[in-house]
């Protein structure tokens, strides 16, 4: 751990400190995937604010639109695979019926809001 005090979250899902929840872990390689994706997401909506500055065809603007979308999409997946292999297993094997109810609402939530 680093030098932060560090306590359960509310959730059992990860830790707290003065800057919020953390993951419990996360995985180095998804990590990087996602930050990979997220620039590229970004660099496809500056794409998307320029295409409309320059008034292009509303065809070719819905069908980047659905990329981005798509791409995003892919990024959440990802992230909630690590979710699920590490913060939503720790609070799930925790013992804490707290802990383990939090994370059942939380990832029925999650699921509801990534369809």
């Amino acid at each position: 751990m680093n030098e932060r005090t560090l306590t359960p979250s509310p959730c059992g899902c990860g830790t707290m400190s003065s800057e919020g929840r953390h993951a419990v872990a996360v995985d180095p390689e998804i990590k990087r995937a996602v930050l990979h994706r997220l620039r590229r997401i970004e660099g496809q909506v500056r794409g998307l604010q320029r295409m409309t500055e320059d008034e292009r065809y509303c065809a070719d603007i819905l069908t980047q639109i659905s990329s981005v979308q798509e791409a995003l999409r892919a990024t959440a997946k990802a992230l909630l695979h690590n979710h699920l292999r590490h913060c939503a297993s720790a609070a799930i094997r925790s013992g804490d019926p707290h802990a383990e109810e939090a994370m059942y609402q939380e990832l029925v939530d999650l699921i509801g809001r990534t369809r």
